[in-house]
């Protein structure tokens, strides 16, 4: 079996099942890290709620780049294209962008 059949067993608990909303996400980094703050923004709310920040190594950030891009590719051709909506909450600070 090679690395790509190899399992994986994990733990899912009941609470990081329900998962958490985000509709904004906050990237910056450091030399050695890729911080993602992600961010429940409502309607007429003026301030928003970061509900997880995960923190990568440079590396695994890419790899996430890489089976984010598969995964959407997979979605779209299933699916169509997602539109890009032009209208996101513009950045304070960092060296970062946001999702």
């Amino acid at each position: 079996m090679n690395k790509q059949e190899q399992k994986l067993d994990l733990n899912l608990s009941e609470e990081v099942a329900k998962g958490k909303y985000s509709n904004l996400t906050i990237i910056t980094h450091s030399d050695n890290e890729f911080i993602l703050d992600f961010i429940a923004m409502l309607p007429g709310m003026p301030k928003g709620e970061v509900s997880s920040r995960i923190i990568l190594t440079p590396q695994n950030a890419k790899r996430l780049l890489v089976a984010l891009r598969e995964s959407i590719g997979k979605f779209e051709e299933k699916n169509g294209r997602i539109e890009e909506r032009q209208n996101v909450i513009p950045m304070i600070g960092g060296d970062g962008g946001l999702a």
